[in-house]
């Protein structure tokens, strides 16, 4: 800390998912958001408006690491940055809230993960899914032994907004993402992980770019794409706009050996006309399954223990009524578990162990799809790094 007892926080990446850094801010609570980075004046502009004019503010964030009033940062810049930005940060000696993925390589997050126990930092990751009020229940009930024991497992995710949000801007680049199945499929399989209680071990994958390489309008490689979603932005064959440099795929099918014996599935298609993420598990004595996942939208999970044939209203289910907040209450949630951790410490509920299996198991499934879906086994973590870790797991 500090040398007051205010918690003083500094963002890189103050931009986009840097608004996140919000919800920490509050000054009567004794949690201050004081510095900003960003390589976009606008975003600077803008983060000086939300936290005041003196607000230190640089498109350097080896500045804002030099400071010595800061106590902790929020790193959410684009994801091939997170291994240089969280390393850099630990070894300055500031806590850590990184955004997911937590890299775009299995050495990067091994390298973060030493960084951090080197120089004694808390380590945050933000796999803000693990707070969404339809997951916990999920996972409550499972554990619970609603479904005895869980044996296999499925997520769909038709992702509405793909194009939008990915092939207009350098996630279509796999030098900067390495691929879909890795940056947006990190929730699911950690999700999946989660909510199964193993990490994968062994995985294979299939998919492929099967439509936005048809499309020809591409912005000039000095341009940024436009990531804003428009309803009018259809058919997909329509969009244009897209990154100079496509070579991501549109679709990913992947299969999951858990180290618990658990067999899971996961698929990804980015041209669906609408956004759908669901989740099955089913036991050694029922079934649970979400449909939707932001509380107050006709979300509801559903709980089947006992045999029948077709019976879509499940035996049990479980509404949930609104929350306020970004991605249905769980970035606040997600905000002030980070703000509690770095000031008392104590059990949470993401995990950077967790983090890193996703990652892995995204790389290795990736790899596996671009060979013939060659089955491809997960390396593990090293064991001391491991336990110390998941000391702090709740």
């Amino acid at each position: 800390m500090a040398s007051s007892d205010e918690l003083r926080i500094g963002v890189i990446g103050a931009g986009g998912r840097g608004g996140l850094a919000r919800l920490a801010h509050k000054p009567e609570d004794g949690v201050r958001v004081v510095a900003g980075v960003d390589v976009r004046p606008e975003a600077l502009e803008t983060f000086r408006k939300r936290f005041g004019a003196d607000a230190f503010v640089s498109d350097d964030y080896r500045a804002l690491l030099a400071r010595d009033d800061i106590d902790a940062v929020f790193v959410t810049s684009p994801d091939y940055c997170h291994e240089e930005h969280a390393v850099a940060a630990a070894r300055a000696g500031k806590h850590v809230y990184l955004e997911k993925p937590m890299a775009i390589t299995i050495a990067g997050c091994d390298r973060i993960l030493a960084a951090a126990r080197a120089a004694g930092i808390k380590l945050y990751l933000g796999h803000n899914m693990r707070h969404f009020p339809v997951i916990c229940k999920m996972k409550e009930l499972i554990d619970a032994g609603a479904i005895g024991e869980p044996k296999v497992a499925w997520c769909r995710h038709f992702v509405c907004y793909g194009c939008d949000a990915y092939f207009k801007d350098w996630h279509a680049d796999r030098r900067y993402s390495t691929g879909l199945l890795l940056q947006k499929g990190a929730h699911d399989i950690d999700v999946l992980h989660w909510l199964c209680g193993g990490y994968s071990r062994r995985v294979s994958a299939m998919g492929g770019l099967t439509l936005y390489d048809r499309i020809t309008d591409r912005h000039a490689p000095d341009e940024p794409g436009d990531s804003s979603w428009h309803a009018d932005n259809w058919p997909p064959l329509a969009q244009k706009g897209l990154n100079p440099i496509i070579d991501v795929e549109d679709v990913s099918m992947m299969l999951m050996e858990l180290d618990n014996g658990v067999l899971a599935s996961y698929q990804q298609c980015h041209y669906a006309p609408d956004g759908w993420r669901n989740y099955t598990v089913i036991g050694t004595e029922g079934r649970v399954e979400n449909f939707g996942d932001v509380p107050g939208e006709r979300t509801v999970v559903r709980l089947w223990n006992r045999r029948a044939y077709y019976q879509p209203d499940g035996d049990e289910a479980f509404e949930f009524p609104p929350l306020g907040g970004s991605h249905g209450g769980a970035d606040p949630r997600i905000v002030a578990e980070f703000v509690r951790y770095v000031r008392e410490g104590g059990k949470v509920a993401t995990s950077p162990v967790a983090a890193r299996f996703s990652v892995a198991a995204g790389c290795c499934a990736t790899d596996s799809l671009r060979h013939a879906a060659a089955p491809r086994d997960v390396p593990p973590l090293d064991a001391d790094l491991r336990a110390h870790f998941e000391a702090d797991e709740a």
